[in-house]
C-alpha cells in the first residue's frame, strides 16, 4: 500500500540532497511492477500524464503547421513552427532531427501526420516523440503539453517505468500533488497490487523507497 504519510515522507527525505549540484535535478519517480506479462501489448503502459503542478522547468514545444495553423501556433507560445516544407529537410537530415528529438515535444495539424510519418516516424517513433494531431485551440493543448509526462514500459518484459515529476525546486506540496496524479493513473491500467514498489530520486541522489 502507497498511503499519504509515506509518500510525503520520502519525498521529504529526498529533498534533503537539492542544491547539492550546480543544476538544477528533476525529481523522478520509478515504479516497479509484478506479476504482469508486459510481452502482451495489451498490459504495456503507455499513459500521458498532465502534471497538476508543472514539469519545473521549461519544456519546449513545436508544431509542425502551414498558413494560418502556422500563424495561430506562434501567436500561442509555440517555441518553433515548422512548415510543411520541413518535413521532407528533416528527413534528409537525420542528425538535426534527432537534435530537435531530444530538445522538443511536437504538435502537428491533422493534415501533415501521414507524411510525418512515413518520413520522420523511424526517429521520432523510437524516441516516442511522434507528434499529438493538433485538435482544438492552440494554446490550451500547448500549455497542456508542457505539463505532461508520458508513463511508457519500455520492452517486453522490464516490468518499471521511470517518469521525471518535478525538480528539487517544487515544493514538497507540489511534488505530493503531481505523484499522486501519476500514480492514480498507474492505478486505472493497473491495479494496486500489481504495483510491487515505488521509489523516489534526484538526479544524482540515491533512491528512496515509498513505504
Amino acid at each position: 500500500m502507497i498511503d499519504n504519510k509515506s509518500l510525503k515522507a520520502a519525498i521529504d527525505e529526498v529533498l534533503k540532497g537539492k542544491g547539492s549540484k550546480k543544476f538544477t535535478q528533476t525529481v523522478d519517480l520509478s515504479i516497479n511492477f509484478r506479476g504482469i506479462d508486459f510481452s502482451k501489448p495489451e498490459n504495456r503502459l503507455n499513459l500521458e500524464v498532465p502534471l497538476p503542478k508543472g514539469r519545473g522547468k521549461p519544456v519546449k514545444v513545436a508544431v509542425f503547421a502551414d498558413g494560418q495553423g502556422a500563424t495561430d501556433a506562434k501567436k500561442a507560445g509555440a517555441d518553433l513552427v515548422l512548415g510543411s516544407d520541413s518535413i521532407e529537410k528533416l528527413a534528409k537530415n537525420k542528425l538535426e532531427l534527432k537534435k530537435l528529438a531530444n530538445e522538443y515535444t511536437f504538435l502537428a495539424e491533422p493534415k501533415l501526420m501521414v507524411n510525418i510519418g512515413k518520413s520522420l516516424g523511424a526517429v521520432l517513433g523510437a524516441k516516442g516523440k511522434m507528434p499529438k494531431p493538433f485538435v482544438g485551440k492552440y494554446d490550451e493543448l500547448i500549455n497542456k503539453m508542457r505539463r505532461t509526462v508520458v508513463l511508457r514500459s519500455k520492452g517486453k518484459y522490464m516490468p518499471v517505468i521511470n517518469v521525471p515529476v518535478g525538480t528539487e525546486n517544487m515544493s514538497s506540496e507540489d511534488l505530493y500533488e503531481n505523484i499522486t496524479a501519476v500514480l492514480d493513473a498507474v492505478k486505472g491500467k493497473v491495479s494496486e497490487s500489481g504495483i510491487k514498489n515505488v521509489y523516489i530520486k534526484l538526479t544524482m541522489g540515491a533512491p528512496k523507497k515509498v513505504g
